[in-house]
């Protein structure tokens, strides 16, 4: 089944070829599960990148959180969103790194982890951004 439309409460779309990607989704998902605000945690490979208006070549560097009205955030403001949607203290852990004055440090730390993923546990030379 191909998601073509967010669903109310957002999806995060994940690099499935990226096994640190994976693994860092799959525990997400099991901790923001009970939140009923929570995104939905998804495969790219799963979703229409067209139709919910996510650029591919970003998605492999950046994660896409496509919101319940279709905007989309990428990288740590989408990680903060996805936690703030979750139930505490995930969703104070989020709001915390969206917080203005800590967003700009959450991405520069964001990037660093783009760039190095194949180097982390469950990665692997398929999870190479450059």
């Amino acid at each position: 089944m191909t998601l073509t439309a967010p669903p109310p409460q957002g999806v995060l779309l994940y690099d499935p070829d990226c096994g640190f990607c994976t693994r860092t989704a799959r525990i997400l998902q099991r901790l923001t599960a009970p939140a009923q605000a929570a995104a939905t945690v998804a495969p790219m490979t799963d979703a229409d990148l067209d139709a919910l208006a996510v650029d591919p070549v970003r998605a492999r560097r950046e994660i896409p959180l496509v919101r319940g009205d279709g905007t989309v955030v990428w990288g740590a403001r989408a990680i903060a969103e996805a936690l703030s949607g979750g139930p505490a203290p995930l969703r104070w852990v989020g709001r915390g790194i969206g917080a203005p004055p800590v967003i700009p440090v959450a991405e520069r730390i964001y990037a660093w982890v783009a760039d190095n993923r194949y180097r982390l546990p469950g990665g692997s030379e398929s999870c190479r951004t450059r």
